[in-house]
């Protein structure tokens, strides 16, 4: 999990020319929601779909980003200006 959350970070480096250095980078909503995306995927896959949803809407209320916690995403995602985008439980995003 550590590898793919390296490969958002560096996503964003890569893909905002506003992004100038990784103090500014931690206040990103779109780094927020696809950290506790992954966390509440990780517990959505190990049968801990509760945990996992409440999670994910904790994340939607703090970020205004909705990701469903069965979202399949791959590594070096970045969501910029995210309020208000949705990703559904069938999603496949990368690899």
């Amino acid at each position: 999990m550590f590898e793919t959350l390296r490969a958002d970070w560096r996503a964003i480096f890569r893909n905002d020319p506003a992004a100038r250095n990784a103090l500014e980078v931690l206040t990103y909503a779109g780094l927020h929601a696809i950290f506790w995306h992954r966390v509440a995927h990780f517990l959505w896959r190990h049968n801990l779909k509760f945990l996992a949803r409440l999670i994910s809407q904790i994340n939607r209320f703090f970020t205004g980003i909705e990701i469903h916690p069965g979202a399949k995403i791959g590594k070096g995602f970045f969501i910029d200006h995210g309020m208000g985008v949705v990703i559904g439980e069938t999603t496949e995003i990368g690899e």
